[in-house]
């Protein structure tokens, strides 16, 4: 079923999707830097969606600002307000939809968004899942794809792949409490990374799990960034593992 979310005067486009039987759990799902919901039967969160379905738990994706289908300028998205249309998923979730345990999966830069709004939120999430979470964003902003510049001197705006980067989202990326905000919650956590990843060094989920009480770590070998191959068969187990036990 086709959604809006709102943020900000902004009209966010996403899916809410039910399980084959009695929802167990709602699962919003976030994209990494740009990504999408998933509209490909072969993308990440579109198979990750219908595998969790098919094992009682819905599923909430959906664009950021400036993604797919939503409103918004790519050139102005930002970490930061990319966790306030989390926080719009995840008021739909909890006021439009029938209460049951509430999940956090995120990939990527979406995998920091989830992290920090469950800092933000700890006591209405149960779950968290963080799929190679891109923490690199910090420290490097988005020089592991390849984008140059000079960090002391950041334009407004960088031409990148057809599209323009805001300056304010690489400031504003050097400054993010991502590990103090994540630290803040305690709930059970998984986190998976591909020991092929050439995007995100798996070492970044080691960090994230120095933050954590609660938190499981599982290498799967060979995967890269969007766990491709055999990887996405070993994560989408994992993580419908973790979130139906």
């Amino acid at each position: 079923m086709d959604i809006t979310l709102k943020r900000d005067g902004l009209k966010l486009y996403g899916r809410y999707e039910r399980a084959t039987a009695t929802n167990q759990g709602v699962a919003i799902l976030m994209h990494g830097f740009t990504g999408n919901l998933g509209y490909s039967k072969t993308s990440l969160l579109y198979e990750l969606s219908h595998q969790l379905n098919a094992h009682q738990i819905a599923t909430v994706r959906f664009d950021f600002n400036g993604h797919g289908k939503s409103e918004g300028n790519f050139s102005d998205m930002t970490v930061l307000n990319e966790i306030a249309d989390a926080k719009a998923a995840l008021d739909y979730v909890r006021f439009q939809l029938p209460a049951a345990p509430i999940y956090l999966v995120g990939h990527s830069q979406g995998g920091v968004v989830a992290s920090m709004l469950a800092g933000y939120y700890p006591e209405y999430i149960n779950k968290l899942v963080l799929l190679a979470p891109a923490a690199t964003v910090k420290h490097d902003g988005l020089r592991q794809h390849g984008l140059s510049y000079d960090p002391q001197h950041i334009p407004d705006q960088i031409p990148f792949r057809h599209r323009q980067v805001g300056g304010f989202y690489l400031r504003t990326a050097r400054t993010l409490p991502i590990f103090e905000t994540a630290a803040q919650y305690h709930g059970p956590v998984c986190l998976l990374h591909g020991t092929a990843d050439e995007l995100v060094p798996p070492q970044t989920s080691e960090q994230f799990r120095a933050h954590y009480q609660n938190s499981v770590l599982r290498q799967i070998p060979g995967g890269n960034h969007l766990f491709e191959g055999p990887a996405r068969t070993v994560m989408l187990r994992q993580v419908t593992k973790f979130l139906t036990d």
